[in-house]
């Protein structure tokens, strides 16, 4: 129990059995007779006091008033039991269940009384059924909760050197909250060899102060400077201390001090006197002269709340009001005047000034500080204001109550005695309210009600606390292929909610790559408008889409940003014709296909297969026959390529067909490519005859090397039958003349017996029966090229037995013909010679096999021999090996 004092009288009660014996008297004197008795019973208590220390927990036992008034714990729930504060603020509550009587709220009684003593806080217990009413009183005892505290950490002091032993110098006192014991009790400095402290108590409150007293001389020459640790120190369990720097500068010499004609000035002061109203004059001289007796005056460490109510004529020494002065804020005031001489010395008086009380304020809202403008990302508890509501009355005229209108995020929050702070309570937003108007109310308890009215405007600056927001969460842009490069694709754009700098959006693409290449050698992203442009020309066939994050961010600090993704697809032109996959259209020789001449109609010959690079319609492909050997004969599926026989192959129909497929694409304009296809018809698939019908094809050629190759090989060839055919008229006339020379003009031809009528069946080896001349012919075609030898130009001479001129004329003739013989086969042999070097010389490698399988055609073994003999030809020379 914190009960400290426990009074109690007897109340006059209100005994509701009184009115049972009064059945004939009127209801309104029983109203009357209870109001009566109740006014008595509330007069005639007295009041119950308790104490308790302040800064005790929520929570903490004052005391047990149904043990203190004797009264059944169970009752007090009955009769409705309740406590009433007098104060504003509820500090205590009442236990209905035990009786007890706890704190509440945490009590501080620096804020609640200041340096008030004694600290007493007022409540009344109603009891109801009858109703009773009790007095109560709780003194708020002082803790030492607070440590002394001076109104600077460093006092400069200017002494001159040559000032007496003994004088002193009064030093700014430290504040302490605490009051009593635990207020400031003492003070130190730390030892030296000049100066002493001694404490000294103030009369009209008992406060203490310290002066500094010079024990030793000064002497600047020896020490110009002293460093003084002041310490103040309270008196309480445990003790607290606060400390000060005091800085002594010697001066040089100036021997008359400033002297007040009285060292105390007590002056009657009436509250709310106007500005400027005379308040007293001190007064102080000097016995120097010049400078040295030039004095101006000046406060010595006086409050700051003193400075801002009085001021002093630092000339003349007037003090005159300044501030407001109000009674109910301060009765008396003690300022400590310094006269200061031009050479430095000073003397100090005192200055009590008796604050005489008025009624008349109405409450004041005081504005001390204000920020208009504050960030929107202000944190909660953030003070915007602080300010003081005050009534310069007292007693219930000067109790007031402030609040603010309940639709903005701020509340008012309260500090020391009618101070308080307008913080924030909830998060702010610029984008939603820039600013508020908040009206600041003070009403008073007084009758009738006095209210003021203060109105604050508060304007949210703006924070970068909104990222650009893109109008889509994603954009999709198209682009035709082979794009002019520069041209504009689309545009991205965000916005941002802030202001000013924060709301300026600039563009950009993150790092990336299309294909191989960055993003940019190919896109680029105007910072400012966000357009999004191609600088090059793009190719479906190699991208058909990309992705680009783009980055907007705005210009605050630090700047915030948002990205989203840009999709590009590329749109397809039909800018490829299609491709042949098979037949394999190169410098190569083609396949050639073999159909059987039994095939009826609808036989597969080959499927022609192409692609196409581009897409969609443009990769649509149609073929068609666009030109044949006998166009009748095969046909060509549009959709599919394949390639079939229209109708059943007839025996005209020639060997080698040649067909040339169209393949269409469905793109605008439509781009197409030939495939051309050789088709040979056959009675079988032997090898054979395969061997047999292994004949070149016949295609131009426009390479000019190759066109050169086939004039020379005409020419030679045409050279070699002119030759031939040369010869072969020399030599049958000279056989004309020769038979003409022994054979008589009639048919009695001589004939030997044993001459042999066909030469072809002697067995001598390269004997020559008939004369042959053969075509020698180059075709054009890529990688076909070959010599064919045709029919024999000239047809071979019959013997006659009948002609027969005898022996002799036989001799001569197998010697002729021996000697046609061997020139034929030394002109054959240059002929061969001169081909393979044009062969090694001017034909690329890829025809000359070609070539090679034309001159085989000579013969197998590699010599000139001619068809259907067993002329070896070139054999007995090396033939053809001799020139691989």
């Amino acid at each position: 129990m914190a009960a400290a004092a426990f009074q109690r009288g007897l109340c006059f009660r209100s005994d509701p059995g009184m009115a049972g014996g009064m059945e004939t008297r009127s209801r309104k004197g029983q109203v009357v007779s209870f109001f009566l008795c109740l006014c008595v019973s509330l007069a005639g208590c007295e009041t119950i006091r308790y104490s308790v220390r302040e800064e005790k927990k929520s929570g903490s036992l004052v005391a047990n008033i149904a043990k203190d008034l004797k009264l059944d714990v169970g009752k007090l729930f009955a009769r409705r039991a309740r406590l009433v504060s007098k104060s504003t603020k509820q500090y205590f509550e009442l236990n209905k269940e035990s009786g007890d009587v706890i704190i509440k709220e945490k009590i501080d009684r620096e804020d609640l009384c200041g340096q008030s003593d004694p600290c007493l806080l007022q409540f009344e217990i109603v009891l109801e059924n009858p109703l009773q009413l009790y007095r109560m009183e709780v003194q708020i005892d002082d803790v030492n909760d607070n440590n002394p505290k001076f109104s600077k950490n460093e006092f400069v002091l200017k002494m001159p050197e040559q000032i007496p032993i003994n004088t002193r110098f009064p030093l700014e006192g430290a504040q302490d909250s605490d009051i009593g014991t635990n207020g400031i009790q003492s003070y130190a400095i730390n030892p030296n060899g000049h100066f002493r402290l001694e404490v000294q108590t103030l009369d009209t409150d008992g406060s203490k102060y310290a002066e500094l007293v010079l024990e030793k001389q000064l002497d600047r020459e020896e020490q110009a400077q002293l460093m003084l640790i002041l310490t103040a120190a309270d008196g309480g369990l445990p003790q607290r201390t606060g400390t000060a720097q005091i800085r002594v500068n010697v001066l040089d010499s100036n021997d008359n001090f400033p002297r007040f004609s009285q060292s105390v000035y007590k002056v009657q002061l009436m509250e709310n006197s106007p500005r400027d109203t005379l308040v007293t004059k001190v007064e102080a001289s000097d016995l120097d002269q010049g400078s040295n007796a030039e004095i101006t005056y000046s406060f010595r460490q006086v409050p700051d709340k003193v400075l801002k109510l009085f001021k002093l004529n630092q000339f003349s020494g007037e003090i005159t009001v300044l501030g407001i002065i109000d009674y109910e804020e301060r009765s008396s005031y003690e300022m400590n005047i310094q006269a200061t001489d031009g050479g430095g010395l000073s003397a100090h008086c005192k200055v009590l000034v008796q604050i005489e009380d008025m009624n008349d304020n109405a409450p004041e809202v005081t504005l001390t500080s204000l920020t208009s403008t504050i960030p929107e990302d202000s944190s909660p508890e953030t003070v915007v204001a602080l300010f003081s509501v005050r009534d310069r009355d007292s007693g219930d005229n000067g109790r007031t109550v402030c609040s603010i209108q309940d639709n903005v995020p701020f509340a008012l929050k309260s500090t020391v005695k009618n101070y308080y702070e307008l913080v924030t309570q909830k998060p702010l937003d610029r984008e939603k309210v820039p600013e508020y108007n908040i009206s600041i109310t003070a009403i008073d308890r007084g009758t009738p009600r006095l209210t003021s009215v203060r109105i604050i405007r508060v304007q949210l600056s703006d924070i970068n606390d909104n990222p650009p927001v893109f109008n889509e969460s994603s954009y999709v842009m198209y682009l035709k292929e082979n794009n002019h490069p520069g041209l504009l694709i689309g545009t991205v754009h965000a916005a941002d909610l802030d202001t000013e700098q924060n709301a300026k959006v600039t563009y950009s693409a993150l790092p990336g790559n299309i294909g191989d290449l960055p993003f940019s050698s190919s896109i680029s992203i105007n910072s400012e408008n966000g357009n999004v442009y191609a600088l090059q020309s793009l190719d479906y066939e190699q991208t058909r889409d990309f992705q680009i994050t783009v980055r907007a961010a705005d210009g605050g600090s630090p700047p915030l940003s948002s990205e989203v993704i840009v999709r590009v697809v590329i749109i397809d032109e039909n800018d490829n014709a299609p491709f042949i996959l098979y037949p394999l259209q190169n410098s190569s020789s083609p396949a050639n296909d073999l159909v059987p001449r039994s095939a009826e109609a609808g036989y597969l010959v080959t499927k022609v297969v192409a692609v196409d690079g581009d897409s969609g319609q443009n990769s649509w492909l149609s073929y068609q026959l666009l030109k044949a050997t006998d166009p009748g004969l095969f046909a060509v599926g549009l959709q599919t390529g394949e390639v079939k026989t229209s109708r059943p192959i007839t025996s005209p129909d020639s060997v080698k067909q040649k067909l040339i497929v169209l393949v269409r694409d469905n793109g605008e304009p439509p781009r197409s490519t030939t495939s051309t296809l050789n088709v040979l018809l056959v009675d079988g698939f032997s090898d054979a005859y395969m061997q047999l019908l292994d004949v070149p094809q016949e295609e131009e050629q426009q390479d000019t090397l190759t066109l050169y190759l086939v004039i020379s090989l005409s020419f030679v060839s045409f050279l070699f039958l002119v030759s031939v055919v040369t010869i072969i008229a020399i030599r049958l006339y000279k056989t004309r003349q020769c038979r003409e020379r022994y054979v008589p003009s009639s048919r009695n031809f001589y004939c030997e017996p044993n001459f042999p009528t066909n030469p072809a069946d002697t067995r001598v080896t390269g004997t020559l029966p008939q004369s042959y001349c053969y075509e020698v012919c180059l075709t054009t075609g890529s990688g076909t090229s070959e010599f064919k030898f045709l029919r024999p130009l000239v047809p071979s001479l019959t013997a006659d037995p009948s002609a027969a001129g005898g022996s002799v004329l036989d001799s001569q003739i197998n010697s002729q013909l021996q000697e046609e013989k061997e020139s034929l086969r030394e002109l054959s042999h240059k002929v061969a010679i001169l081909a393979k070097m044009v062969l090694k010389i001017q034909i690329p490698g890829d025809q000359q096999n070609s070539v090679k399988a034309a001159l085989r055609h000579l013969n197998a073994d590699g010599n000139s021999s001619a068809p259907g003999t067993r002329d070896k030809g070139l054999q007995g020379k090396g033939g053809w090996n001799n020139y691989k």
